[in-house]
């Protein structure tokens, strides 16, 4: 039997957060995907380098990839460094691969990376959503409320 998983994921130390993907889109599913990568990238990855701001991931026949991610050239890398911006590939189960494929190809929804962390075990994952694009309005309202929450816990410090 499979061991049941975490309700949320187990994040020792976060490397990158795309922050404006919460505000971007509606999220509407999150898994937690592994990375495949090489010696210098983790190395990088550990000193806190790497952004993940203008990446994306795509599912294809071969799998699901992450496009765009930043890692840097590690500093004491040799001549096997690793390009910074090269297509990493993301280690997911085979239903979870298909079900987003279906997800992406007929409900136009998009892959969005959220983080880049590191888990207990020391392995690198990334916090994948399943994400539907706002449209102007809805990030209009969303400003509102975020407005608004921050005016009620200015009100509730000040009489409390």
């Amino acid at each position: 039997m499979a061991r049941p998983r975490p309700a949320t994921f187990d994040k020792v130390k976060t490397v990158a957060e795309n922050r404006r993907a919460r505000f971007d889109y509606f999220i509407e599913q999150t898994y937690e995907a592994g990375i495949a990568l090489t010696g210098t990238e983790v190395k990088s990855l550990r000193f806190g380098e790497g952004s993940i701001a203008e990446a994306y991931a795509e599912v294809n026949d071969k799998g699901v990839w992450l496009i765009n991610a930043n890692v840097p050239e590690f500093s004491h890398g040799n001549r096997f460094n690793h390009e910074a911006k090269r297509p990493r590939k993301l280690l997911l189960h085979e239903r979870e691969i298909n079900k987003l494929h279906g997800a992406v190809a007929r409900e136009g929804m998009t892959l969005v990376p959220l983080s880049i962390y590191f888990n207990g075990r020391g392995r690198a994952k990334v916090e994948l959503a399943l994400a539907k694009g706002k449209k102007t309005h809805d990030k209009r309202e969303t400003i509102k409320e975020r407005d608004w929450k921050r005016d009620q816990q200015r009100i509730l410090r000040d009489r409390g």
